[in-house]
């Protein structure tokens, strides 16, 4: 494909995100139509990618000033991950449209600037252009929870910004240093520079005080029920369908592949906070009686089954933690959604307040049932899919570890289902909940597209994980043949024939150019 295309995604929300700011009441038809746009781009763009070809794609570089340029190119990670964030965009417009009734225009329009952002963070070919996107996507959603959120938006607002962005203070140090010292700031390159062992502590350090943040990991964690709880529906469905994946890519992008030798001394760390996580939150989800805190308690626990496969060095684990991201994008965005379909109708999250509503809201309850079978990991649905990779990649590492991670899937189940039992079966108590009407054709348009892509993902996973194979193998010989010294780091309290597996290149490595 010869046109720019990554470019032209970007520019598409930025001109309707402009257009909104004018437009007033019509800018919710602009940014509907803007990323339907995008979102025709991301399924041209998928369909040229190749799977077998170069590893990195769709390349565009223009120097601006000197040490830094204006450089994009994804790969089958960076790939997927943009299609999650264009395929959910439209859905959030879908989810505003009658729910945001003041400064309309400014609200498209701060959703289309993120969408920019968003996209141009995972197609970032330049670690200072990579560092400005991964930061500006604050400022959208620090205005869209503190403009359009809840009561206490303003201390949510607040606590968001702060968290996210003092933790990215430290990366932009050590990244300052590696440009320096590497003498390029191109990201391609830097994944195969090796850094001095002893400099890699430091720098691991420094990046992951930004990605645990974002991921969010325990104990870094608490500035989320606050933002999802204050934010409008479609907030908490972009912030949790993509804005939390942007720490695991963080992870997949930097810290693995540039720093693999403190990425193997840190594992312990990981595992650590991530099994904490895992029984924790899970735990703090089940006496939720608010419906958006007890999805939000439950992303911290899924995420944190993301880090510990991202850090079982892998094949299995990296495959499944990036498909865990994928679909905990959608599950967790649809979760929200069905919050938010309730929530239009009788203002209030307290479950207790509802009850019974597969009588009057069948379909409503057929969707939201698919979604919390989804997030419990049901075989059939995209969430079985990844648990099973990452858990099998867990298994080779440490059988302790996944068994305290699997204990955290079986409490998942226990607050999911407790929480649709509640809200879909049993009597109904209160009148104006038994009034509800069912869904509309917009909240079809909505949930469905979502349920489609849920199953798809489950039944046919390969489709998503064949654009992304190489570049896990790729990541996975990276670990191993830059650090071959730390082999018996790399495989914390493994048995000895997963280890004589680690520190084995995948088959069919072809070095730095493979794809």
């Amino acid at each position: 494909m010869d046109f720019p295309i990554l470019t032209v995604m970007m520019l598409v929300p930025l001109a309707g995100a402009i257009a909104c700011l004018f437009a007033g009441e019509g800018s919710r038809l602009i940014a509907l139509l803007s990323t339907l746009a995008t979102f025709a781009l991301g399924v041209l763009l998928w369909i040229n990618f190749d799977n077998d070809g170069a590893q990195w794609q769709f390349t565009e570089r223009y120097e601006l000033v000197a040490g830094f340029n204006y450089a994009l190119g994804i790969d089958g990670i960076a790939l997927m991950l943009i299609m999650l964030s264009v395929f959910l965009m439209p859905i959030c417009i879908l989810a505003s449209w009658e729910a945001i009734q003041k400064r309309v225009g400014e609200y498209m329009a701060a959703f289309l600037f993120m969408e920019v952002l968003m996209i141009g963070t995972f197609a970032a070919q330049d670690i200072f252009l990579f560092y400005i996107m991964f930061e500006a996507g604050l400022i959208p959603m620090y205005l869209i929870i503190g403009v359009w959120g809840g009561d206490n938006r303003i201390y949510a607002s607040y606590k968001f910004f702060l968290y996210t962005l003092l933790g990215s203070v430290l990366m932009l140090v050590a990244m300052f240093w590696m440009v320096a010292t590497a003498g390029t700031s191109d990201i391609p390159t830097l994944m195969q520079y090796n850094f001095p062992v002893g400099a890699q502590t430091w720098l691991w350090l420094a990046f992951f005080a930004s990605f645990a943040v974002k991921v969010p990991m325990w104990p870094f964690h608490t500035w989320l029920p606050d933002a999802h709880v204050q934010a409008p529906t479609a907030g908490s469905v972009i912030l949790a369908g993509v804005l939390l994946k942007l720490g695991g890519y963080g992870f997949i992008r930097f810290s693995l592949p540039m720093f693999p030798v403190a990425s193997a001394e840190f594992a312990w760390l990981v595992f650590a906070l991530s099994m904490v996580a895992v029984v924790y939150t899970s735990l703090v989800a089940l006496v939720q009686a608010d419906m958006k805190k007890l999805i939000a308690y439950s992303s911290v626990a899924h995420m944190a089954i993301v880090t510990v496969g991202l850090f079982a060095f892998n094949v299995q684990g990296l495959e499944g933690a990036i498909i865990i991201m994928l679909s905990h994008g959608l599950v967790s965005g649809a979760l929200f959604l069905c919050v938010g379909v309730i929530y239009d109708r009788l203002h209030t999250r307290e479950i207790d307040r509802y009850g019974g509503l597969s009588i009057n809201m069948p379909y409503y309850a057929v969707f939201f049932l698919l979604f919390t079978m989804a997030s419990i990991g049901l075989p059939g649905t995209s969430g079985f899919v990844g648990e099973f990779l990452s858990l099998a990649g867990i298994y080779q590492v440490s059988t302790w570890v996944a068994l305290v991670c699997t204990t955290g899937i079986i409490l998942g189940a226990a607050y999911m289902l407790y929480l649709y039992r509640r809200v879909a079966f049993g009597a109904q108590k209160n009148e104006d909940a038994a009034a509800m009407g069912d869904i509309t054709a917009r909240e079809w348009a909505m949930m469905a597209p979502i349920a489609a892509v849920v199953m798809w993902m489950g039944v046919y996973p390969e489709s998503f994980l064949a654009p992304m194979r190489e570049d896990i193998k790729a990541l996975d010989a990276r670990l191993v043949l830059a650090a071959p010294e730390s082999d018996s780091q790399l495989v914390v309290g493994a048995p000895k024939e997963s280890a004589a597996n680690a520190v084995a290149a995948p088959e069919g490595y072809e070095g730095e150019g493979a794809h």
